[in-house]
């Protein structure tokens, strides 16, 4: 799955949800996916409460429901820096 794909599965979700109040990056080895605290998604690199470094197609796993994010926590396939109890946020989005 490519980045724009990516970013366009989570522009819809975001759409749905609204914002969190919080910013997200996700950094990926194909570029970056930022969600801002009212919901807009961009690909730039920002500054972000919570940074989620992990890999396209484990991304693409996670949102499918194919990949367990404790599992993928537990062994190194997803990295979070920031703001923990935003990435717990993430749940309600996918």
């Amino acid at each position: 799955m490519t980045l724009q794909d990516l970013t366009g599965r989570i522009a819809d979700l975001a759409a749905q949800k609204g914002g969190m109040g919080n910013s997200v990056k996700f950094d990926t080895e194909q570029g970056f996916i930022h969600i801002d605290a009212n919901g807009a998604v961009s690909n730039t690199d920002q500054q972000a409460d919570c940074t989620i470094k992990m890999d396209a197609d484990d991304l693409n796993k996670l949102m499918n429901g194919d990949l367990n994010p404790m599992t993928a926590f537990m062994f190194g396939k997803l990295k979070i820096s920031g703001d923990m109890s935003v990435a717990m946020k993430l749940q309600t989005l996918f």
